[in-house]
């Protein structure tokens, strides 16, 4: 099942009800995403992306992924 952009948003926004949030891809399957969050202040990246990808709810796992592919940028905001 494909995801809109605002989808993705809507499941990361879940979790990270503050962050600022910009995803980009309109073929359902492969999406750009940029997540900035107080949340990560102190957090490497691999913790900033791991917090993103549970946000995702299993929407990566497996061959059965609704998401193809995902480039994520994470930071805490500057």
């Amino acid at each position: 099942m494909a995801l809109l952009a605002s989808d993705l948003e809507a499941l990361i926004r879940q979790t990270l009800p503050d962050a600022k949030i910009t995803v980009q891809g309109d073929d359902g399957v492969h999406f750009s995403a940029e997540v900035i969050d107080e949340s990560f202040r102190g957090m490497n990246r691999v913790q900033q992306q791991r917090a993103v990808y549970a946000a995702l709810k299993g929407k990566m796992d497996g061959p059965n992924g609704a998401i193809h592919a995902l480039a994520l940028t994470t930071k805490a905001p500057e």
